[in-house]
């Protein structure tokens, strides 16, 4: 009996050791510059930070934890949309006598549900832009159930950030951290409502998994934390904070082989969500910094030595636009761009995202490999103007999509729907044909599936999901998360493009 006493007392005191380290590890303190009294007043941090934290028993660290959550719960709010649809019935008459005069346009109501934070006591909130998208109205629940009418302040699908505004006196509102000083490995909690409004303000806990996740294909500037804390459909939107009670991303996304949870979850970085939700409030849009190249490759160890580099990393100049800040700055086709500001990367879409990420006049440094030798470059950015999707495609461009796919796509017409039992709300395109040797067979997508997004664009016909998909392979994305419904169940699966 002696021994199973000191085993037990063994073993407790090493659960609060190792309690005590994820409470009490020290925490750069995040700062922020004065800000324009055009900005938001943010919240302060009222939670008493975890290295402050005195963790002895195991009720200790599950009392912070608790803390923890009861100060961030009621600044998460849940979302509720409303968006008109119309509809074109055909009549059999139509179909006979090859005269549309005889189909009905049918009006329903389509419902949407997502999570928002809180971010200033003036009303402020932070959401996903495909939480709002096309919405007609759009609703906030606050914590204690008061529903009100929100408006959006603005939106930037680019980065799938929306800001609403909801005019409401004494809103708890939640403080920011700052994403960059982020750990893998450090624990954190998610708030949201996942899957319906009875499960409103679920917290669930977890670590940070990795973060600068950017090959997911889900918008076009990415820089994901990837975290294994519970995130399930209606979580977009919501929060994810650290210990100190911070937040410190907007959920977005799940992958996922069944459409819920399974360990893999995506937030947008707070720093990220910050820069958007100011330029949305201060401007009406968000500027991005343009450089004028079109991606050429990637360097990897065979091109490094066909090249004559020491090492593989970088990418390749495709094009440079005439008349751009590359081509003014003397860049030209074929160069190999090494380093961004003295800084390596990994691929194409991370030094994207880091043009991206700059404001127009910021000037950059880059280091240039041409034709055996090292090049500096200093170029000011000029403004990126919006990305659209390609619209009107060439037959001989959608035959390219098609077999670069390995499946092709058609209209969800209401027979194909009644064929599989889906109903009238879903909207998108039907998988028609798909080879078994295709990477898209092999990541799971079937014949008889709906594609109802690729990455951040909603299809709604075969144009639009071949122009969707197109638009991804010019900008020289490698893979593409499309969003399924199968047989009235939603499925993330992802291709390479």
């Amino acid at each position: 009996m002696d021994r199973l006493k000191i085993a037990i007392a063994i073993v407790f005191a090493a659960l609060s050791f190792i309690a005590g380290i994820y409470i009490t590890a020290d925490k750069p303190v995040s700062g922020s510059d004065e800000m324009a009294l055009e900005k938001p007043d943010y919240a302060q941090n009222e939670v008493t930070p975890s290295n402050e934290i005195q963790i002895n028993t195991l009720k200790d660290f599950n009392d912070a934890i608790v803390n923890v959550a009861e100060q961030a719960n009621p600044a998460v709010v849940t979302i509720t949309t409303t968006q008109t649809v119309r509809v074109r019935q055909q009549s059999p008459f139509s179909f006979f006598f090859d005269d549309p005069r005889f189909d009905q346009e049918r009006e329903y109501q389509r419902s949407g549900l997502g999570s928002g934070v809180i971010v200033s006591e003036e009303g402020y909130i932070l959401t996903n832009n495909h939480v709002i998208e096309r919405a007609d109205d759009i609703r906030v629940i606050l914590y204690e159930g008061e529903e009100l009418e929100a408006e959006i302040v603005g939106t930037d699908p680019a980065s799938d950030i929306a800001v609403l505004k909801v005019d409401q006196p004494g809103l708890t509102a939640i403080p920011m951290g700052d994403s960059e000083t982020i750990r893998t490995g450090e624990m954190v909690l998610a708030i949201g409502s996942p899957l319906s409004q009875d499960f409103a303000h679920t917290v669930s806990k977890g670590i940070i998994s990795a973060s600068g996740r950017t090959s997911l294909g889900l918008n076009v500037f990415e820089n994901y934390i990837q975290t294994d804390a519970a995130i399930n459909p209606g979580n977009s939107g919501g929060a994810l904070i650290n210990l100190d009670g911070e937040l410190i991303g907007i959920n977005t996304a799940i992958a996922s082989r069944s459409g819920g949870s399974q360990g893999i979850g995506f937030a947008i970085p707070v720093n990220m969500a910050r820069d958007v939700m100011e330029a949305l409030i201060t401007e009406g849009r968000v500027s991005r910094g343009y450089l004028g190249i079109s991606f050429g490759g990637e360097v990897d160890a065979t091109m490094a030595r066909a090249l004559g580099l020491d090492s593989p990393g970088g990418v390749v100049v495709g094009e440079v636009v005439p008349d751009g800040p590359a081509d003014e700055a003397g860049l030209q086709d074929g160069d190999v761009i090494v380093k961004l500001d003295g800084e390596e990367f990994d691929s194409w879409r991370d030094f994207r995202v880091a043009i991206g990420s700059k404001k127009p006049g910021d000037t950059i440094e880059l280091e240039v490999f041409r034709e055996g030798e090292t090049m500096e470059y200093t170029i000011e950015l000029g403004e990126l103007e919006t990305e659209a999707v390609a619209e009107n495609m060439t037959s001989d461009d959608m035959e390219d999509v098609r077999e670069a796919l390995g499946f092709s796509v058609d209209e969800l017409t209401d027979s194909v729907r009644q064929q599989l039992n889906l109903s009238s709300g879903i909207e998108g395109v039907v998988v028609t044909n798909i080879s078994q040797g295709s990477n898209a067979y092999r990541q799971g997508l079937r014949r008889g599936d709906v594609v109802m997004q690729v990455a951040d664009q909603i299809v709604a016909n075969p144009d639009d999901f071949y122009g969707a998909v197109k638009n991804l392979m010019d900008q020289g994305t490698d893979a593409a998360l499309l969003r399924v419904n199968r047989q009235g169940r939603n499925v993330f699966i992802a291709i390479e493009l």
